[in-house]
């Protein structure tokens, strides 16, 4: 291996997907997608979750979405809550896409598509709780449904959900944002036409606090086994992947490694744990092309080095090294380059020596 890897264990993220539907029950998975999979690779991740059962998929904007109805074999929903253009939400009609509706005139112009196209659009409405990204004041909340209501009666628009986002900063906060929620979904009209989904928590809220869930729950991070900054440790989620790299050269009993900051290792990371064939070691300096890690007896060229991962070797998690620098465990994924060669373990293997290479 002239490259670093970083290693992705579908069964891990299976095993995962199912501890989360069983933690979040009744609620149903919405998988969170933004960001490539955060760092795993939409394909493989839409792919793996079709396998499992997964029938809601979540994407931060229309063009993702659209490579999500490409890979699912199966007609799964979908769902894009970034404000489009003209052009993308005709796309997203095209291809039974959900579009997340956060103002009056963005449900104006998914209107105005639909009318045009002959098309039925399926929103959702998104009401602002308190965090204020984007979505509805509950000033405008009843006109905006009454908007939509006149334009479902057209046979233009399906009222499919009502959403929101969590600040999550204190329990009286996410408190006082699921009245506001469902005071908005009670102004929505007659019980018997409510809404078909309702969907407020991400993954921590999904996880931790179950009065808050409606009947769906939007969860990225932890179905990838990346639990929350100074978040305690999740049962029965484990990181899908790990972060290899080999060592290229022993200087002055440190083993020189191959990855670096041009290869989206952050500088700032020197003194963590990483995980060596002796156990754990500290990363001490991170250069460019190359890291020092401290030696061990019997160190060689050649040998596997584990930057991040679920721990088998001592070393630390991707949140766990985001945690030294202040920043949350998906960045320490998603800043990765291309460099970094993407491989997928299948379920049936053991080590990552027979694995799907990607990304080449």
């Amino acid at each position: 291996m002239n490259r670093p890897e970083l290693r992705i264990h579908t069964e891990r993220f299976l095993s995962n997907i199912r501890a989360v539907r069983e933690r979040i029950a009744p609620s149903e998975l919405m998988l969170v997608l933004k960001d490539d999979a955060y760092g795993h690779g939409l394909s493989w991740a839409v792919e793996a979750a079709e396998r499992g059962g997964v029938g809601w998929y979540g994407s931060y904007d229309v063009r993702s979405a659209l490579e999500v109805r490409r890979v699912l074999q199966a007609d799964a929903r979908i769902f894009a809550w970034a404000t489009s253009t003209d052009a993308e939400i005709d796309e997203a009609l095209l291809h039974r896409i959900d579009l997340g509706v956060g103002t009056a005139e963005y449900l104006a112009r998914i209107v105005s598509r639909a009318q045009t196209l002959g098309l039925r659009a399926g929103v959702h409405l998104k009401i602002d709780t308190g965090l204020h990204r984007n979505g509805l004041l509950p000033e405008e909340w009843e006109q905006t449904v009454a908007a939509a209501r006149a334009a479902e009666a057209g046979g233009h628009v399906a009222l499919v959900g009502v959403w929101s986002h969590l600040a999550e900063a204190s329990d009286a906060e996410d408190d006082e944002a699921q009245r506001v929620f469902l005071e908005a979904v009670n102004l929505t009209g007659d019980p018997a036409e409510a809404p078909q989904v309702l969907h407020l928590t991400a993954s921590a809220a999904s996880w931790w606090r179950s009065e808050l869930r409606g009947s769906l729950s939007r969860i990225g991070a932890f179905c990838y086994g990346i639990r929350s900054a100074d978040g305690p440790e999740l049962a029965g989620i484990t990181p899908v992947a790990e972060l290899v790299a080999t060592v290229v050269d022993v200087v002055d009993d440190c083993a020189l490694v191959g990855i670096g900051s041009f290869d989206g290792l952050p500088s700032t990371l020197a003194g963590a744990a990483v995980g060596t064939p002796a156990g754990a070691r500290a990363l001490e300096r991170i250069d460019h092309l190359a890291s020092r890690v401290a030696g061990w007896p019997g160190m060689a060229v050649g040998d596997e080095i584990v930057l991040f991962g679920p721990g088998g070797q001592g070393e630390e998690s991707a949140t766990s090294l985001a945690e030294r620098i202040g920043t949350v465990g998906e960045e320490i994924l998603t800043r990765l380059t291309p460099r970094v060669r993407r491989v997928i373990v299948s379920p049936s293997t053991a080590s990552g020596t027979q694995a799907l290479l990607r990304g080449d």
